[in-house]
């Protein structure tokens, strides 16, 4: 076990991560808010899914995804039919057009992390992604609240984090390679109250 002043500093360097959300939250086109991001990620990783499951996912309230799912339904990034199971449910199923939108978020922010982190060699970035699943994996279940990032490239069936990325986890960024799963992703800041 870490020593006390181990997990003092851990925390504030935690907090300092508030910078990169900002970042992060900077590079979202206008149209295409925190919320939408996470909505078009979510149903691009877990497939369609009804408003409730959605909602579970992002830790909010239904009222909160509700809104949420009506801009990216304005946008023609999602769409909803009937769920055939129970007619008065939707389903919500991710467009063309949401795939597109969630390329371009994807090509934005790895080309940031390429930029931002050009001088450390793909074993860092991996070791990196590697150390962040693990926590938060610790953290999952802890709060109530899923950890809806879960699931990457770098995790055994298991869910555990691997030793690190094969070959076949690996995807070019800004002319390197790195790890898939920080090619795959959309870092989405998104407070429980959907921000």
């Amino acid at each position: 076990m870490a020593a006390q002043s181990q997990y003092a500093e851990l925390a504030r360097q935690l907090s300092a991560i508030g910078g990169l959300r900002r970042e992060l939250t900077r590079l979202l086109p206008a149209e295409c808010p925190s919320g939408a991001a996470a909505v078009l990620s979510l149903l691009a990783r877990h497939g369609e899914m009804r408003m409730g499951r959605l909602s579970e996912l992002l830790a909010i309230d239904t009222s909160v995804t509700s809104r949420h799912v009506a801009h990216v339904v304005e946008h023609g990034w999602v769409e909803r039919s009937p769920d055939p199971d129970d007619g008065r449910s939707r389903i919500l199923r991710l467009t063309p057009g949401g795939r597109e939108m969630l390329a371009g978020l994807h090509r934005r922010t790895a080309d940031m992390f390429a930029d931002r982190l050009r001088d450390w060699s793909p074993e860092e970035v991996g070791e990196l992604i590697t150390m962040l699943t693990r926590l938060r994996d610790s953290f999952a279940g802890a709060s109530g609240a899923v950890v809806s990032a879960g699931a990457t490239s770098a995790s055994t069936p298991s869910g555990a984090p691997a030793a690190g990325p094969t070959a076949s986890d690996t995807a070019a960024i800004g002319g390197r390679s790195v790890p898939r799963s920080a090619a795959d992703t959309v870092p989405v800041p998104l407070t429980r109250h959907g921000s």
